[in-house]
């Protein structure tokens, strides 16, 4: 049985990203678990309204959003603990400018490089809906079909309530091929 356990987040885990911005003629990076689809052209960052790298979002219109695996996620988790105010995060990372200016991380087998087109504030956070100029993936990721290989990209997942980090799991099913197994099954009735 099922109890209340009050109004909490529980939309967990979500994939670990660093954004990268510039900050002058050098980049700056911060580690984001907030990040979202309001639509199949868009994406959300949801930043607190406290971070270093808002401010060099809003003066450039473009960041980047690279998806974090195992082999650099010392270096992601390090942008997320030390704020750009204070430190450089500039040589954390080699990185290539992308085509809207944004800073790519290299050694990220899947980047987005993304045109801010709008903000909303919400409880502190600014939320910046982003329009995506450019995907940037590595070789070894890319099926025959021309699809990103999830399993092969294999993105660390950041859960919550624990603060931890998760592997990505395995395949378990087609998407929507639950649907015609029920239709079929439903003919056989009739």
């Amino acid at each position: 049985m099922k109890k209340s356990i009050g109004p909490k987040l529980a939309l967990y885990p979500t994939p670990v990203v660093v954004v990268g911005a510039m900050n002058g003629d050098e980049p700056t990076w911060t580690l984001v678990a907030h990040t979202g689809i309001p639509s199949h052209s868009k994406i959300m960052v949801s930043l607190a309204g406290a971070h270093f790298i808002n401010s060099c979002i809003e003066k450039t219109g473009v960041l980047s959003v690279n998806v974090v695996d195992e082999s650099w996620l010392d270096r992601a988790d390090f942008c997320g603990s030390v704020s750009g105010a204070r430190q450089s995060k500039a040589d954390v990372f080699a990185w290539t400018d992308g085509e809207a200016g944004a800073p790519l991380i290299d050694d990220a087998k899947l980047s987005m490089e993304c045109r801010v087109e709008d903000v909303y504030e919400i409880d502190h956070f600014e939320n910046f809906i982003c329009s995506i100029a450019g995907t940037y993936a590595d070789d070894a990721i890319v099926a025959d079909d021309g699809k990103v290989d999830i399993a092969a990209l294999s993105p660390v997942l950041f859960e919550m309530p624990t603060y931890t980090y998760l592997a990505c799991g395995e395949k378990i099913a087609e998407c929507l091929s639950f649907a015609k197994a029920r239709e079929a099954e439903m003919a056989v009735t009739d």
